[in-house]
């Protein structure tokens, strides 16, 4: 019998950035010190990935599908019943899922922030419970996730998706006036859904800014933000597209959770993984050295670079990129570095600090092991990558290629 091919996938999500003149014309992976990520470059081969396709969301849901190969562009389904089969919530077939931020508008109607001061995880447990108790009802329920990432479900077929929203962390400094939901036709459920859900959002202001939790906080967490709705998602496993490989995944966030389990690949849960620069580090390592002894394909996700660079916080994301570096990527290579397995190291979307949203452009990606023949590129970054002997891929190709199918 052949023995498969293994593979660690390193995802540092919104890594991907633009020239800065304050970092003297360079990116901010270019002048972070990363030279793990730059061994893989050096060792192996370059190239770009298109991670967002046209027409779609410019979101991490959409990305992190592109990424894995699971083509959004044929069935994406939505980030919020991606995150809602995270949570095991069990979707019936006239459920519409959406993601709801609890985010921070000033008094003067403006969307300040979409995670409400990165609101703490426990905090968000109660504003949660609180709005559950107000508002859940046999057409609404609400359900927390982790810190300002929660969902909101709507049940009955008088309810539907085909609904125009805004990203909250696209949105920033935007008056809310200008980001109101739309209806994508002309039928009554998507009328109904935007005049309900306005409704609701504009009691739960009311109750949020009430709530004593909210008292005094710089960011308070005083508006829900629904977005991104969706049923239940129907989508091809793992292992049926990957000629019976397993794959498993490692992150802190549901939407990245939520994909594994849609897909079939084993979800591994690092206690103390946050989504920000407090996250269990050593954990994800020995999550990932442990899930590659029976699995094929393990995808390490790490989701603090793409908060800072929703901050616009420079000397943040360079931290992050960093520590991204050396506390996931060098550990996780010199544990396995007399092993034969590919590795490869790619963003899922740029994050531009100065616009503190997602672009488009296709991505660095750098792989190395028995799978590629080194090429001339010696480290990883926007500006080399683009040079490499892998082109641009798409789709399927990243992930058949490491698993050399």
């Amino acid at each position: 019998m052949k023995e498969f091919r293994k593979a660690v996938i390193f995802l540092p999500d919104g890594m991907a950035d633009d020239p800065l003149p304050e970092l003297n014309g360079k990116t901010p992976l270019e002048y972070a010190h990363t030279p793990a990520m730059d061994s893989i470059a050096a060792k192996g081969a370059s190239g770009t990935f298109l991670t967002l396709p046209p027409d779609l969301p410019t979101s991490s849901d959409v990305a992190n599908m592109s990424v894995l190969g699971f083509q959004p562009e044929y069935n994406y389904p939505g980030r919020g019943p991606i995150e809602a089969a995270s949570q095991g919530i069990e979707l019936a077939d006239d459920d519409v899922a959406w993601r709801c931020n609890l985010v921070f508008v000033s008094d003067d109607g403006v969307l300040r922030d979409y995670s409400a001061g990165h609101l703490d995880d426990a905090d968000s447990a109660v504003l949660m419970a609180a709005l559950k108790a107000e508002f859940d009802s046999d057409k609404v329920t609400f359900h927390h996730g982790v810190s300002y990432r929660n969902l909101l479900v709507l049940h009955g077929k008088e309810f539907c998706d085909r609904i125009d929203y805004q990203k909250p962390d696209s949105s920033q400094d935007i008056p809310v006036e200008k980001l109101r939901l739309k209806a994508l036709d002309d039928s009554p459920e998507a009328a109904h859904t935007v005049a309900f859900l306005e409704e609701l959002s504009a009691k739960a202001a009311c109750f949020l800014a009430k709530h004593p939790l909210n008292a005094g906080r710089p960011s308070p967490a005083n508006w829900i933000w629904p977005w991104s709705p969706g049923y239940r998602p129907r989508m091809q496993l793992f292992s049926e597209r990957y000629d019976g490989r397993k794959g498993a995944v490692i992150s802190a966030v549901d939407v990245i959770k939520g994909l594994g389990k849609c897909t079939g690949m084993s979800v591994i849960d690092v206690p103390g993984a946050t989504g920000f620069l407090d996250t269990n580090y050593s954990g994800k390592v020995q999550a990932a050295l442990a899930a590659v002894r029976d699995h094929d394909l393990v995808y390490v996700h790490l989701e603090a670079i793409d908060e800072c660079s929703h901050l616009g916080d420079l000397q943040l994301k360079l931290r992050a990129i960093e520590e991204f570096d050396a506390k996931i990527v060098a550990p996780i290579l010199q544990a396995l570095q007399d092993q034969p397995y590919n590795f490869a190291v790619l963003p899922d979307h740029p994050v531009p600090i100065k616009l503190r949203k997602h672009t488009t452009t296709p991505v660095p990606l750098a792989i190395c092991g028995p799978a590629v023949t080194p090429d001339q590129i010696t480290a990883f970054s926007e500006t080399l990558a683009p040079g490499g002997a892998l082109g641009n891929l798409k789709k399927e190709e990243l992930v058949r290629k490491i698993l050399e199918l």
